[in-house]
């Protein structure tokens, strides 16, 4: 693969990505979610989504994917453990911490489908 080729097919990715997760965000806002940041990242990792419905708040990953199995096993558990490093930064800095119930989603961008939103993907160590 070309040289040329390779930039733009890392900047269709990048399209992708940042497609999905307004796809992944305009689905969780008609659950009843607000949308409290996107691409939250610190030296220790990434959040795609951080979104809140009261008292909870879902630390979202979104994977666009053939199938629900495919984004399930794309979040491995170095990435899990950069999102929970992510997310006990993102805690810290809420005045009302004590009160937030925090669960960790993974929202799956299938094509011609409606985003999936798997609640409570996995627990944190």
């Amino acid at each position: 693969m070309s040289r040329e080729a390779e930039k733009a097919e890392r900047r269709a990715r990048f399209r992708r990505g940042h497609l999905s997760e307004y796809y992944a965000a305009f689905a969780l806002m008609l659950k009843g979610y607000r949308i409290v940041a996107r691409r939250y990242r610190v030296t220790g990792g990434e959040i795609d989504l951080i979104a809140r419905r009261g008292d909870l708040v879902a630390i979202v990953e979104v994977k666009a994917r053939t199938s629900l199995a495919a984004a399930m096993d794309a979040v491995g558990p170095m990435a899990r453990r950069r999102i929970e490093n992510a997310a006990d930064h993102w805690l810290r800095t809420q005045r009302d911490h004590a009160a937030i119930s925090l669960r960790f989603d993974i929202v799956a961008v299938l094509p011609r489908k409606w985003p999936m939103h798997v609640p409570n993907a996995w627990t944190a160590r």
